[in-house]
């Protein structure tokens, strides 16, 4: 048995790899379509918050002149499309269509006594056109609260009595204001509607209210708060269905805000619903906008506002931003002496010197209605996804071969099955499950074979150490892309495009390939037999601990957090460096990763070149773990079209490169510069 075991599992290492390209091959129609799908959409919208141009407005003495004049402007400066929220009293009075009073306000107008302890709300209309259009609209959302209502009137004005305290009825949702839709439409801007789950949920309303946002050629809504309409705690499939069922009946799909703290109740559902009629918004708060409003020289506020068009082209262009959403608010300007607003600096991130509409046309984009991705898909699909199961399970076997070559073929075995079963319990736990797994083994295989050429002596036949550098960079880092063909194959649905659904897990890809190769590089890399490695593992165990040590580990410590820092979305980084990020943006188009090209693989170019020479140049090439487990994590931001990460690592090899050969150049130099006058100098 054992020796049939052996038969089989000695000459699988060969037979793994020719399952890896399988499943490679396999894998590429996948990505192929997942190419085709985020690039079926390039329309781009800029969307302004109405509400705040009404915010802003309400300090200027000439309000409705001003959005008049402001709405002119922004037509001119690519925004072509205005969000409206449901109607508030306080949102109807800030237009200018009411008039609202307490109680006690509305007897001294009236110069009436009132009922002692009364406290209701008393709203007048600002002409008959508007009592017309508002008064059933308020008179309806009232009466669905329970609350009474009934007419009032002050000399020639007519109005309501609402039996609600005006803080609590300044609050209640009803719909758009159907003055404010008419007008923007009439003046050719596309209607971004914002709804909320603050009315209870009937089918029958919000039909109708969908069908007349949709006669006002609504064709997107941005969900107002954390929960999307119909979402409840009971029932919520049944009225998210009916939801769905009601957006698709009038054409209406979803925008999906970006880098909220926590997910919108009921979004994901009602994005299946729909069929993934969703488009990815970028958010400029009005937070961010506060920054263009500070007392600044103008060159500062002309790196500010280069800064706001460069977050916009990198929103569009890198995240699959397809509507990007702008709000504003008045700021108090204590040293000059008056309100100030941040629209004219918008206007000029748009539309001035390096403006962001510009150079989002010139990447291909057009301004227009975000349209939601065409999703494609591939008849091979199902084929393929057996050859990548075997693929990556062949992968994962091939790392773990080299620890333990002996347990190659029941490790084959086990995790095909594994992997099957899991694929039946949970296709998305299988998916990303086995795309992590292969982004961590493939770049760990990468580099533990640049490091077996130099342990085996191979490095050592190569007569240039300089041809044998660039071959080891060029080898490893397509071995490490194995792990990214894998990974964009299983993760290819539009959900993890439109990040409706995440890649857990990715931390561990930043962590694991460090620890897996420096193991091998410590114990497996020389051909040793398992007492040998316990050996030498007991003796590092028992080592004394010098002071030397304890600063090395200080240092190593120090720059394991430094890295850890600077990964993911909440890395940090300096003025200095995202002012070079900027023009490496600017410059090139695509801004390579600085820790790629600047870093690691200059490092591993370095000790490969050395390691023809000195064997123990082989930890130099360790470093350059981190710049093929960034290879591989950098398509792990699946949101980012697979065109601009091709090229984003491509600049990273061929830089990091050319940097890599000036700095062996310069070693060489320096090297034999000291070789010449050493000697010279001692005698």
């Amino acid at each position: 048995m054992v020796q049939w075991y052996k038969t089989w599992n000695n000459p699988l290492k060969n037979v793994l790899w020719w399952l890896v390209i399988l499943g490679m091959l396999g894998s590429l129609p996948l990505a192929y379509t997942r190419h085709q799908t985020e690039t079926s959409a390039n329309k781009v919208e800029f969307v302004f918050d109405y509400r705040d141009l009404l915010d802003i407005s309400d300090v200027h003495a000439n309000p409705q002149g001003f959005v008049a004049e402001q709405l002119k402007m922004m037509k001119a400066a690519g925004i072509s499309s205005m969000s409206v929220y449901e109607s508030t009293l306080a949102e109807l009075k800030e237009s200018r269509r009411i008039e609202m009073f307490n109680s006690r306000d509305a007897m001294t107008l009236t110069q009436t006594f009132g009922v002692p302890g009364e406290n209701y709300t008393y709203v007048l209309f600002a002409d008959s056109a508007t009592q017309q259009k508002f008064e059933p609209l308020i008179v309806k959302t009232f009466a669905d609260l329970k609350v009474t209502t009934k007419p009032w009137s002050f000399k020639d004005r007519k109005g309501l009595v609402i039996q609600m305290s005006l803080d609590d009825a300044s609050l209640k949702s009803m719909d758009p204001d159907p003055m404010t839709l008419q007008m923007l439409k009439d003046q050719g801007f596309q209607i971004v509607v914002r709804l909320s789950n603050r009315r209870p949920f009937v089918t029958n309303e919000m039909d109708r209210l969908l069908k007349q946002l949709h006669d006002f050629g609504v064709k997107r809504i941005i969900v107002d708060g954390n929960e999307v309409p119909g979402y409840t705690e009971e029932n919520t499939d049944v009225n998210l269905n009916k939801m769905a069922d009601l957006l698709n009946k009038n054409g209406i799909g979803l925008a999906a805000i970006e880098l909220l703290k926590e997910p919108q109740k009921g979004f994901s559902t009602l994005a299946k619903q729909t069929n993934y009629n969703v488009v990815r918004l970028h958010s400029f708060t009005e937070k961010d906008g506060e920054k263009l409003t500070e007392p600044l020289k103008k060159t500062e506020l002309a790196d500010r506002i280069q800064g706001v068009a460069d977050r916009f082209v990198l929103a569009v262009k890198d995240r699959n931003i397809r509507m990007v959403f702008l709000n504003a608010k008045p700021v108090k300007n204590v040293d000059k002496g008056k309100m100030v607003d941040p629209l004219s600096a918008f206007y000029e991130s748009l539309q001035g010197k390096d403006g962001a509409i510009p150079r989002i046309e010139k990447a291909g984009f057009t301004l227009g209605p975000a349209e939601a991705f065409s999703v494609k898909s591939t008849a091979w699909q199902k084929i393929a996804r057996i050859f990548i199961l075997i693929g990556g399970v062949s992968l994962i076997v091939l790392t773990v071969s080299f620890f333990i070559p002996e347990a190659a073929l029941f490790l084959f075995v086990v995790g095909v099955l594994g992997a099957v079963a899991l694929h039946t319990l949970s296709a998305n736990l299988y998916a990303q499950g086995l795309a992590l797994a292969t982004a961590i083994c493939a770049p760990s295989v990468a580099m533990m074979l640049a490091i077996r050429s130099v342990r085996s002596g191979a490095a050592a036949k190569w007569k240039s150490g300089f041809v044998y550098a660039l071959w080891q960079l060029l080898k490893t880092s397509l071995i490490s892309l194995i792990g990214v063909v894998f990974e964009v194959a299983l993760l290819n649905h539009i959900t993890y495009s439109l990040v409706i659904q995440q890649f857990r897990g990715v931390s561990a890809l930043h962590l694991l390939p460090i620890a897996i190769v420096g193991l091998y590089l410590l114990f497996f890399s020389e051909n040793n037999t398992y007492s040998e490695k316990a050996t030498k593992v007991r003796g590092m165990l028992s080592s004394y601990i010098s002071v030397l040590w304890i600063v090395v580990a200080g240092i190593a410590l120090a720059a394991g957090y430094y890295y850890l820092s600077r990964t993911g979305n909440e890395g940090q980084a300096s003025t200095v460096e995202k002012l070079f990020r900027s023009f490496l943006e600017n410059t090139l188009g695509v801004r390579p990763r600085t820790k790629e090209f600047l870093f690691a693989h200059p490092v591993f170019l370095i000790g490969a070149y050395l390691a023809v020479r000195y064997r123990n140049a082989v930890y130099l090439m360790f470093i350059g773990v981190i710049g093929q487990l960034s290879i591989v994590d950098t398509f792990a931001h699946l949101h980012t079209p697979l065109h601009i990460s091709l090229i984003r690592i491509t600049y990273g090899v061929v830089f990091g490169a050319l940097i890599g050969i000036v700095l062996i150049f310069a070693l060489e130099i320096i090297t034999r510069s000291w070789k010449r006058w050493v000697p010279q100098l001692s005698k």
